[in-house]
C-alpha cells in the first residue's frame, strides 16, 4: 500500500503488503511454491548475494509470499521489518540469535508458556547462553537481575496460561535504562488488543500458529524489528555492530540503519539457522489475518462472559482473567490493553488434580489439545501436559499448578461453551 493515507486496522489487516499479481493480476496473494529464483544475469546475482540489492535468491531466505506476511505483520504491529520462521519457537531463538554470545544472559519474566521456560532454563545452554526469571511486575528485581552479560529483557504481553498482562512501559523503560533491547512476545495479544512497539518495546515475537492464523492449520512464527533499537550505542551488540565476516566486513547497523535487525534475520539468521516459513503457512496466515479483528472482538466479548460465569461458580476455586472487575491487574488493562485482555486465561477447580482430569475428560465442545488462539475453543491441563518439565515451584510461579486448567475461548455461542462448561464441571465435582 501507498504512503499517503493512514489507514484503519481492519483495512490494513486486509491490505497490508499485498499488490495484485503483476503477472496474472491475481488478487489474492499467490502462492510463490518455489525453490529457486533466476537472475536477470551474473551482476544481479552477485549484487543480491552482496546484499546491495533486494529481492529473490532462494526460499529458505526470502519467498514472495512469506515477504507479504513479514510486511503485513510489520505493518499491524508498527514496525520497520519482519522476519518470518517455522514457528514461536523459531522466532524466540532467532530474536536472540543476533543479541547473544557464549557468556551471554536473557533476563525473563517467570510468567512465560511451559515451553518457552524449558527452552531459555535448557537449551539454550547449548549455546552457552542463560536465562534469569524474574517477576517482572517487581522492577527492581528485574534491574538488580540485569548485569554485565545480559543482552536482553524478556516477556509476554498476555501471558500463557494465566492470561497476565504485563506493563510493556515500565518494563521497556527499565531495559532502556541499562541500554538493552526489550522483547515482548506479543502471541496472545495480538497487534488488535496490543502493539507492543508503541509502549517501548524493541522486538516483537509470534507464533503466527495462533491468533493470528486463527484455524489450526499450520504453525508460524514471525519477529518484527521495531527500528528504534540503537545497536551501535556501546559493544555489546558486535553482530549489529561490527564487521560481518561474511559480507566482507559489511557492518549491518551502519549500513541498512533502522533495518539492521531485519537483514541480519534474513541474511545471517535464517541462511544460517534454516528456521524457514513454507510459502503455503504464509497463505493460510494471512488470510487468518484478513478476520483479525472481528475474531478478537468474539473472542473477548466470549471470554468476558464465560469467566464472569466461571467466577460465580462455587464449583471453582478462583479465575484468572484480567479483564474481570475483580482481577488485581484489571485497572492495567483498562489503561494499556482498552480493546480487552485477550480470551486466555485459567481457572482452578476445587478437588484439584483428579477434578481437573475429569472436567477436561467431559467436555464435549472444548477441544483438549496443546494450542491456543484456533476459532474453536480449547482446554488443557497445563500441569499434566504444556508444563509437566517444570518443577513444582516453576509450575506455580507460571500459573500452571495442578488444580489449574488453561482455556481459550472460542468465537463459537457463548452459551453453548457455558453450558459445555456446567455439565462438564458436574461431574468433575461428582
Amino acid at each position: 500500500m501507498s504512503d499517503g493515507p493512514t489507514y484503519g486496522f481492519d483495512t490494513l489487516q486486509i491490505h497490508a503488503g499485498a499488490r495484485p499479481d503483476p503477472a496474472t493480476g491475481a488478487r489474492q496473494t499467490p502462492i510463490y511454491q518455489t525453490t529457486a529464483y533466476v537472475f536477470r544475469d551474473a551482476d544481479h546475482a552477485a549484487a543480491l548475494f552482496n546484499l546491495q540489492e533486494v529481492g529473490f535468491i532462494y526460499s529458505r531466505l526470502t519467498n514472495p509470499t512469506v515477504a507479504v506476511l513479514q510486511e503485513r505483520v510489520a505493518t499491524l504491529e508498527g514496525g520497520v521489518g519482519a522476519v518470518c520462521c517455522s514457528s514461536g519457537h523459531a522466532a524466540q531463538i532467532m530474536a536472540l540469535f543476533p543479541l547473544m554470545g557464549p557468556g551471554c544472559n536473557v533476563v525473563a519474566s517467570t510468567r512465560l508458556y511451559g515451553g518457552t521456560v524449558t527452552q531459555f532454563s535448557q537449551t539454550i545452554k547449548r549455546f552457552g547462553w542463560s536465562a534469569k526469571f524474574v517477576d517482572t511486575d517487581d522492577l527492581e528485581a528485574v534491574k538488580d537481575a540485569i548485569d554485565e552479560n545480559t543482552r536482553a529483557v524478556f516477556c509476554e504481553s498476555i501471558a500463557n496460561p494465566g492470561g497476565y498482562v504485563t506493563d510493556i512501559r515500565a518494563l521497556a523503560d527499565v531495559a532502556d535504562a541499562a541500554g538493552l533491547p526489550l522483547i515482548v512476545d506479543n502471541t496472545s495479544a495480538t497487534p488488535y488488543l496490543c502493539r507492543p512497539i508503541e509502549h517501548g518495546a524493541t522486538l516483537v515475537v509470534h507464533s503466527t500458529t495462533k491468533y493470528l492464523t486463527g484455524n489450526g492449520t499450520v504453525t508460524g512464527g514471525c519477529i518484527v524489528d521495531s527500528g528504534k533499537f540503537d545497536w551501535s550505542a556501546n559493544d555489546k551488540f558486535p553482530s549489529l555492530s561490527e564487521p560481518e565476516p561474511a559480507y566482507h566486513g559489511l557492518k549491518f547497523h551502519e549500513t541498512f540503519g533502522p533495518l539492521a535487525f531485519t537483514f541480519h534475520g534474513i541474511a545471517i539468521g535464517l541462511r544460517d539457522l534454516g528456521m524457514t516459513m513454507n510459502p503455503q503457512a504464509a497463505h493460510y496466515t494471512l488470510m487468518g489475518i484478513e478476520t483479525l479483528s472481528l475474531r478478537m472482538e468474539r473472542h473477548v466479548e466470549n471470554a468476558r462472559k464465560i469467566a464472569a460465569w466461571l467466577e460465580a461458580d462455587d464449583r471453582v476455586d478462583y479465575v484468572t482473567y484480567a479483564g474481570l472487575p475483580s482481577s488485581p491487574y484489571h485497572d492495567r488493562v483498562t489503561a494499556h490493553y482498552p480493546r480487552g485482555a485477550g480470551a486466555l486465561f485459567t481457572f482452578a477447580v476445587k478437588g484439584g488434580y483428579d477434578a481437573c482430569v475429569k472436567l477436561v475428560n467431559a467436555l464435549e465442545i472444548f477441544s483438549h489439545v496443546a494450542n491456543l488462539g484456533d476459532a474453536r475453543s480449547l482446554i488443557i491441563h497445563s500441569a499434566s501436559t504444556t508444563h509437566r518439565q517444570l518443577t513444582p515451584e516453576q509450575q506455580e510461579a507460571a500459573g500452571a499448578g495442578p488444580g489449574v486448567v488453561r482455556v481459550s475461548i472460542g468465537i463459537e455461542d457463548a452459551d453453548d461453551l457455558i453450558a459445555d462448561l456446567d455439565q462438564a464441571l458436574s461431574k468433575a465435582s461428582a
